[in-house]
Order: structure tokens, then C-alpha cells, then sequence
């Protein structure tokens, strides 16, 4: 019970259709107890309409009226005769039994319509005085009379029986179907990402809610003015720290070839990395900006072996410092539809990203496959891998595994998951080596893929 009330407060959907309920439920009964009064009293007016039609039928035609003996008559129903006797025969009257006629009415019964008891038996009597001065009456017995009342009038109530469960499933589903575009807002604004802070549409929705609508269209507008300030200004940053870290780096190279002591060197070698780390930092820090930037890019056919290629091309030197043997696994080429740019910096900063976390002497594979018309381009490596707790994590930015000594700024899977986000890649990460859980296996899914040609060596 304490749930259903915490609900029925909640919740306004079910507030109003038991609102509804409980209003159609009172009309009903109210509308029922007068609907079967008025039937029951409406039956009794036609029962007595009837015992004077049948003494006005008496006077009419001047009938005489004898009493013979009882006698067995087809279709005669003791409960709903109609008994017609004159009143000063009730003196005559043998018996005490309501079969017999005549019966013993009091003879002094004024002219009208009342209830008696005779012979044990309420009887509804109704006393004329004719054209001829003979004072009838005509009679019935009371039970058939309410039996038939009663039945009449609960028939009164069948139409409310029919209609009030109707009414109730009406409401309900009217109640829904008026919450219904309230329901469907809130499963596209749930199916939205980080980055879709388009206006919501307002032009189909109830007037109660728009302003409500028009509201969070307002909060969304300036979310994305401020998201957008926000990459303005990591990117003007990075821009303006990559002219001064350019400078350091050319000094720091002349500072090199020039003749100094050995324990200056030792001192400057470290001074060059963290240049040239910070220089990274920069690059990557404007990468991320553009790739999180609202602009969409027009997709293209695109040759996944091209791209492969050209990554290893700009990539090969770093892997070759490091003894790592890379190259692509797959013999059938897939083209996919994408942003050539967008493929390009994911795939490039996930080998780049492998590279720097496979040991001397690894191996980096890079492979792709149609499947039910997706592309699924994948990129293994025989390096340490990122544990199931932390797969969830690492697309943060500026957030290393731990327990890695590889220098780097945590950016690289960040600025995928970013470029993922836009293109509607799906980004699935895994072991290469499931039995042992080691080296990092990243998938990416792709739709609209068809299988070319093998690309030429």
C-alpha cells in the first residue's frame, strides 16, 4: 500500500487516471441508485396503470362476473393473476384460501388504490365504482408484482455494468496515449550522446509541456556555447603554446650540436624529452579540440587498406626504433562510409597508441572483415593490455593505465572515443590473447561497408 501511495504521488499519469476512476466510478453509482429507483417506482406505476385498465375494460364492456369452482386453466399463473370480484362479494367469501373467489376484501374499502393482506397474502387492490353503481375490485398479489419490479429495474442498470469497465479502459488508454508524447521526449533526449545538444523539437508537443520544452532548449543552447568556449580555448591554448614550443625545441637542437661538458649533456638530454613530450601534449590537445568540435564532416566511400597504408607510412619509423613487427593481416580490401580524416586519426592514434605500449621485439597486426554488410577493422597488439576494470576508463582523457613507464599524455583513446562518437563507430576493446588476458585488442564497427578488390603491394 505505502508503494502504490509513493507511486500515485510520483507519478501524474496515475494520479489522473485514478482521478478519472474514482469520478467515473461515483456518476456510475449515483446515477445507478437513480437510474433503479426510478425504474422500480416506474414498473409499480404501470402494474397499478394495469389494474385500472382492466377495471375500466370491466366497466366498459358491463361484464357480469360469476365464480365457478376451481377448475385447472391452461397458462394460469396463481402469483400473476389479475383477480376481479365485486366488493360486496367479499362478505361471501368461504375459506381462507387465496384460490378460492371469492376472496374476503373488507367491504367497506373507499375507492382507490391499496395494499391489504388477505388470506396471509399482501394483494394490491384497486376499488371502482361503475356506470351501473356496482362497486368492483381488481386485485394482485404483491410479490410477482415487486418480483417483476425489481427485475425490471435491474435491467435499468446493464447499460452502466457495460459502461463503466469501458469508460475505465477508454480512460486508461486515453491517459497514456496524452502522456505518450511526454514518454517518446524523454527516450530521444535519453538516446542522445554528450555531443547532440541540438535543440529539441517542440512543434508536435502538447501546450502544457512546450514551455517546459522551450526551457531545456534554452539550457541546451548554452551548454553547447559554453562546451564550445571551452574547445575554443583548449585549441587557442595549444595554438599558442605550439609557437614558444617550437622555438624551446629548435634551441634545445642547437644546444645539442654545440661542444659542452658531459654532465651538461646528460642534464639537456632530459630537458629535450620533455620538450618534445610537451610538444605531443600540444598536438594532441588540438587533435582532441577538433575532433570534439560540433562541425560534421560529409561521409565518403573510403578504402580501409589505403588508410592502413598510409598510417603505416607516417607510423613505420617508430615501429621499426622498437624492432615491432607491423603490418595489415587482411587480403580483401573493405570500403566503408566515412570522413576520410575521421578514419585516418582513428586508426592512426590507435596504432600510434600501440606502438608506444608494445615492448621491443612485438608485433602489431592490423585487420578488417565485412560482416552483414559492417566493416569491423581491428588493431592487436602483444603488449600489456588494459584490464576489464579499467576498459571503461581509459577513453577519459588524461587517464594512463597503471603500472605502464610509457611517457605519454593519455589523450590518444580519448581523442578516438571522440571522433567515434561523431561518425557513429561503435568502439569495442578486448584481449588479444584471451587465454593468457594480455595485449589489446580494439575493434572498430562500421556500417555500409562493401568488399573491394585486394589492394596492390
Amino acid at each position: 500500500m505505502d508503494g502504490f501511495k509513493k507511486r500515485l504521488k510520483d507519478s501524474v499519469q496515475l494520479r489522473l487516471s485514478v482521478t478519472l476512476s474514482l469520478a467515473i466510478l461515483i456518476v456510475a453509482v449515483v446515477a445507478g441508485v437513480f437510474a433503479f429507483i426510478s425504474a422500480l417506482d416506474e414498473a409499480h406505476e404501470m402494474q397499478d396503470e394495469t389494474l385500472r385498465q382492466v377495471a375500466v375494460l370491466f366497466d366498459r364492456q358491463q361484464m357480469n362476473l360469476h365464480y365457478p369452482a376451481a377448475e385447472k386453466i391452461d397458462d394460469d399463473n396463481e402469483e400473476s393473476r389479475v383477480i376481479v370480484q365485486y366488493l360486496a362479494d367479499g362478505s361471501k367469501a368461504v375459506g381462507n384460501d387465496d384460490a378460492l373467489l371469492p376472496l374476503p376484501f373488507p367491504t367497506t374499502l373507499a375507492d382507490g388504490l391499496s395494499t391489504l393482506n388477505v388470506t396471509g397474502e399482501d394483494f394490491r387492490v384497486l376499488v371502482r365504482t361503475t356506470a351501473r353503481g356496482e362497486r368492483i375490485v381488481v386485485a394482485q398479489e404483491t410479490g410477482v408484482r415487486d418480483k417483476e419490479a425489481r427485475e425490471s429495474a435491474w435491467r435499468s442498470l446493464l447499460p452502466f455494468l457495460i459502461l463503466f469497465p469501458v469508460l475505465l479502459l477508454v480512460v486508461g488508454d486515453l491517459v497514456r496515449k496524452l502522456f505518450r508524447p511526454i514518454a517518446a521526449l524523454s527516450a530521444d533526449i535519453d538516446r542522445r550522446d554528450e555531443q547532440s545538444l541540438h535543440p529539441v523539437d517542440e512543434r508536435d508537443l502538447p501546450t502544457e509541456i512546450r514551455p517546459f520544452v522551450v526551457a531545456i532548449n534554452r539550457l541546451l543552447a548554452r551548454v553547447a556555447q559554453s562546451m564550445e568556449n571551452q574547445r575554443r580555448f583548449v585549441a587557442d591554448a595549444a595554438h599558442e603554446l605550439r609557437s614558444p614550443m617550437t622555438a624551446l625545441s629548435l634551441q634545445a637542437e642547437r644546444l645539442s650540436a654545440t661542444d659542452m661538458p658531459a654532465p651538461a649533456r646528460e642534464r639537456l638530454l632530459p630537458l629535450s624529452r620533455g620538450i618534445e613530450r610537451s610538444r605531443n601534449l600540444i598536438d594532441q590537445l588540438l587533435t582532441l579540440a577538433a575532433a570534439q568540435s560540433s562541425s560534421n564532416r560529409p561521409p565518403t566511400r573510403v578504402s580501409v587498406h589505403d588508410v592502413y597504408r598510409r598510417v603505416l607510412e607516417d607510423l613505420l619509423p617508430l615501429a621499426e626504433c622498437k624492432n615491432i613487427d607491423i603490418g595489415v593481416e587482411s587480403t580483401k580490401d573493405v570500403q566503408v562510409l566515412i570522413n576520410e580524416m575521421d578514419l585516418m586519426m582513428l586508426v592512426k592514434n590507435l596504432v600510434d597508441n600501440a606502438i608506444r605500449y608494445t615492448p621491443q621485439g612485438g608485433r602489431i597486426d592490423l585487420l578488417v572483415e565485412r560482416t552483414q554488410g559492417n566493416a569491423i577493422l581491428q588493431i592487436k597488439d602483444t603488449g600489456p593490455g588494459i584490464t576489464i576494470e579499467e576498459q571503461a576508463r581509459v577513453f577519459d582523457p588524461f587517464y594512463r593505465s597503471l603500472g605502464t613507464d610509457e611517457a605519454g599524455s593519455g589523450l590518444g583513446l580519448s581523442i578516438v572515443k571522440a571522433i567515434a562518437d561523431r561518425a557513429g563507430v561503435s568502439v569495442h576493446l578486448s584481449f588479444s590473447d584471451e587465454t593468457n588476458q594480455s595485449g589489446l585488442c580494439v575493434s572498430l564497427q562500421l556500417t555500409g561497408a562493401d568488399v573491394c578488390s585486394p589492394s596492390p603491394r
